[in-house]
């Protein structure tokens, strides 16, 4: 028996598939002449680390390159393509570690994950490979940036398409016509606050400078001040998600753990909030998990509410009114106290008539320690003290309540301020008991007319902020903006602006990039901000599907062949970035007629982390790390794809065990056998096939069972076909672990029988093992192949997987496995003859039985009462009910 070496047969199928181009794409054009329908399945790209992959990387590759390659095997065009992700704080992170420039970072790194992703045998199409650094991939997110910035949102759509209700991105240059014919007041448009209105008349007086000013507070790409997570040990700014708690609650950055403060500096930021509806509305019709809408959902955090506005006092003093939110206008006659956050501008405003004003510094400059997280998190004890000296007047009642404030109130979320009713709040209630404030039971109110009443107003409001676009770090993309000795903001056309190679890149640890201190750079004008490290990830999957395009981002013709992502599978953990800001950059363009759907991405797996073997995540720091490469070498990379997707449910984390692999190798062991079984059988001799049924299934070998076993080769055939069904279902739903142990089952059949398949069974039996062990069922159905001839045992009548392009079944050793044809399961096949249905007495299980499939009620009744267990249970008591659930349970009730 020829042994299984799996080293020798991966190599050799690897230079294989790649010499014979068996992954490679076809255009649109020539998929269309073939008619072949797309299907695109797509990888998050990875970050180039210099680390490289651990085991628990290629988990999420893996399925999706099973998926992909059932797909292929289905008929499909299919694009499932690879690229790198290699911008931003991660490379430049390493870089300066390891004493050397990004780029050649970037370069080694990459070379690295090529090198480990190329030996898992993953069916990339590598032509179609992308790398965020490259300027002729970085022109068109440049590209897509000056396009942001050159629009508008207008929230009155002449669209149709009911998505685009609430509104859709414009060019500014519309928008200046308004301004020109008619001023900004009749302008329905998604703004920043607090903009004056102005008439046609003021517009043609304001300066360049006044006018540039004006329309920052609409442009889609704008420049603004605001308070920001600053990291001094990254010398840049972080975005929310971004950062994280370290374990005593203090936010650090989530790369490196270095600690994060508040700062406000001027900064680009996307107005992602005009998209907020639309990006709420999109969810609802994607194949997502339900927690992961959740999570986007809650990120959004849209709110319909009021805006109430009490007057501030001081004695008899009026100060002016505080503006609040709430969403329970209808409990306004149960406010007791009003709390402000922290940093709301009013607090400093009122300094001199606050009598506490020491207490109130102190405890403002210790919130702004605290990250969001911590402030909302309901578990921790609540702070917060007492503006003395100021009090509101509740514009319900006229009765005054204290004014206090508390990290528990947010700057950035409503107004920054809140109408406390313990009664009707939890954490405005512990609140209370912990200050010993007032809790009163008064009656509630129609919201809407109390609102009216007030002078209030309804509205909505949103917890998501417009997101900052710009990072005080050398390796990004540059933006493509100058400015000139006036002040004013110019595109730079001619592009890529590539970011200039220069010795020292290190961050300033000021607000501002290293690229201010780039003379050649700032001598231009050039902005010396980078573009965040999401930027290239936020539109990557659109170049994938053209990506050799040097005059457009990708032609027409190919992104309407493709249309969208139609299996995304990556880590949930991006919830709140790449995935949120890639759909809103796809539903940008799509207004702009560039794409043509509005979602990027129609159906996301998550799969689930693998944890080292002590619980923790695997890490150099920790000393866990298992190399994948040391594991593909010792026990194979099929042994590692089955391994993987045998561990248990996708979605669900888990730890690596080496121990535990032995059990996929084994596995695949067995297989190699059964085949070598057949290969040998096949050498002795005609079997007779003179009956239909003595060539049904089986053929004897020198060990086997005889041929009189007639069930048993039936029952084989039929667990076949249920396998085929079980594996097709699974890989679709993301199953694969119990695809793979519906297969183990049938080789054990085979193996606990000693039977031996027909050639035409193996082979449907490769196939649907082909896209976990691609490798030694590529070796395997060469071998069988090959050696396929008029004696060979075959399956009268059975469907075979046809080489794509050939008229009949015929023997095809230099076909691969990977582009024949995946079988279907004969629905005959898959139905039990009998089932086994559960048999209470008064509602208690006392046995179980055999019937035949879909009998009736009457036939079932006669093989029941005369069952020894049953007749004991019963004992000649008169039956009351005979109840019959078909083909799965009885009840007698006696």
């Amino acid at each position: 028996m020829k042994e299984y070496d799996h080293n020798k047969i991966e190599l050799k199928w690897q230079k294989e598939w790649e010499k014979k181009k068996v992954y490679q794409t076809l255009s649109a054009e020539k998929a269309k002449k073939a008619k072949k329908e797309p299907f695109y399945v797509l990888d998050m790209f990875p970050y180039p680390s210099g680390a490289g992959l651990h085991v628990g990387h290629p988990r999420g590759y893996i399925g999706s390159d099973v998926y992909a390659r059932m797909k292929r095997m289905q008929g499909f065009n299919v694009l499932h393509p690879m690229g790198y992700d290699a911008f931003g704080l991660p490379a430049e992170q390493y870089a300066i570690e390891h004493k050397v420039h990004p780029s050649e970072a970037v370069r080694r790194n990459v070379a690295t994950f090529e090198k480990q992703l190329s030996i898992i045998g993953l069916s990339y199409d590598w032509t179609r490979k992308v790398n965020t650094t490259d300027p002729e991939y970085y022109k068109w997110t440049q590209w897509i940036f000056l396009k942001l910035y050159n629009s508008w949102y207008s929230k009155s759509s002449k669209s149709s398409e009911a998505s685009k209700s609430s509104g859709e991105a414009k060019f500014i240059s519309e928008l200046i016509k308004i301004f020109e014919k008619e001023g900004n007041n009749k302008v329905n448009a998604h703004t920043s606050d607090n903009v004056q209105i102005f008439s046609a008349k003021d517009w043609k007086k304001y300066s360049e400078l006044e006018k540039q000013d004006i329309l920052m507070n609409y442009r889609l790409a704008y420049e603004g001040h605001s308070e920001v997570n600053w990291c001094q040990k990254l010398g840049t700014v972080l975005a929310n998600d971004e950062i994280v708690d370290d374990k005593d609650g203090k936010p650090v950055s989530e790369r490196g753990n270095y600690p994060v403060e508040k700062m406000r500096i001027k900064q680009w930021f996307l107005r992602i909030t005009a998209y907020a509806d639309r990006l709420l509305d999109g969810l609802e019709g994607l194949s997502w998990s339900s927690h992961l809408k959740e999570i986007q959902k809650n990120w959004i955090g849209k709110s319909e509410g009021s805006l109430i506005s009490f007057q501030l006092t001081a004695d008899s003093l009026q100060l002016g009114s505080l503006e609040v939110f709430t969403t329970r206008a209808d409990t306004l006659f149960g406010c007791t106290y009003v709390v402000l956050a922290p940093e709301h501008e009013l607090v400093k405003k009122l300094k001199s008539n606050i009598e506490n004003w020491d207490e109130i510094g102190k405890y403002i400059e210790h919130a702004g320690h605290k990250e969001n997280q911590e402030r909302m998190d309901d578990t921790k004890e609540k702070t917060g003290v007492e503006l003395k000296g100021i009090s509101a007047i509740n514009p319900a009642n006229g009765e005054s309540v204290p004014v206090w404030i508390s990290d528990y109130v947010l700057a950035d979320y409503g107004t920054g301020a809140i109408m406390a009713v313990p009664q009707h709040d939890e954490r405005d209630r512990a609140f209370a008991l912990k200050f010993n404030l007032p809790i009163v039971d008064r009656p509630l109110v129609d919201m809407v007319e109390i609102t009216n009443k007030v002078g209030g107003k309804i509205v909505t409001k949103y917890k998501m902020r417009d997101a900052i676009f710009a990072r005080q770090r050398y390796w990004g993309e540059p933006i493509p903006l100058y400015r000139d000795k006036n002040g004013l903001i110019h595109e730079v056309t001619k592009l890529p602006l590539k970011l200039p190679n220069v010795k020292s890149y290190e961050p300033t640890g000021r607000a501002e990039g290293p690229l201010a201190g780039v003379k050649a750079w700032t001598a231009k004008g050039y902005e010396t901000n980078t573009m965040p490290g999401w930027a290239g990830s936020s539109w990557y999957f659109l170049r994938y599907m053209d990506p050799k395009n040097k005059k457009e981002l990708a032609a027409k013709k190919e992104m309407d062949y493709w249309n969208q992502v139609d299996v995304y599978v990556g880590g949930a953990e991006h919830a709140t970035g790449h995935l949120l800001y890639s759909r809103f950059w796809n539903k940008f363009l799509h207004d702009l007629g560039v794409v043509p759907t509005e979602e990027p991405f129609k159906e996301l797996h998550n799969q689930g982390m693998i944890i080292a073997q002590d619980g923790r995540r695997m890490s150099k720091r920790w000393g866990n790390v298992v190399n994948p490469d040391d594991i593909v070498k010792t026990y194979g990379a099929d042994t590692l794809r089955v391994y993987e997707m045998f561990m248990g449910p996708f979605t669900d984390s888990i730890a690596w065990s080496t121990e535990s692999i032995i059990g996929s190798r084994r596995f695949l062991e067995k297989v190699w056998r059964v085949a070598q079984t057949l290969r040998s059988a096949s050498s002795i001799g005609p079997a007779d096939f003179s009956s239909e049924k003595s060539a049904e299934v089986l053929v004897p070998s020198h060990s086997q069972r005889p041929l009189e076993h007639a069930e048993l080769r039936y029952n084989l055939e039929k667990l076949l076909h249920k396998t085929i069904k079980k594996v097709t279902e699974d890989i679709t739903n993301f199953n694969f672990n119990t695809a793979i142990s519906s297969m183990m089952i049938f080789v054990n059949e085979v193996e606990r029988n000693n039977l031996q398949l027909t050639t035409d069974n193996l082979q449907l039996f490769l196939i649907i093992l082909a896209p976990f062990a691609p490798h030694m069922t590529e070796e395997l159905w060469q071998q069988v192949s090959a050696q396929q001839g008029r004696n060979s045992p075959r399956s009268p009548g059975l469907k075979m997987p046809q080489p794509r392009g050939s008229s009949e079944f015929r023997p095809f050793p230099n076909e691969s496995i990977h582009l024949s044809e995946w079988p279907e399961y004969d629905p005959k096949l898959i139905i039990d003859e009998t089932v086994k249905i559960v048999v209470q007495v008064n509602g208690k299980v006392r046995t179980e039985i055999n019937i035949q499939n879909d009998a009736s009620e009457d036939s079932v009744k006669e093989i029941v009462m005369k069952n020894d267990v049953v007749q004991k249970w019963v004992e000649n008591k008169p039956v009351r009910k005979f109840i019959y659930i078909k083909n799965k349970l009885v009840n007698i009730v006696v």
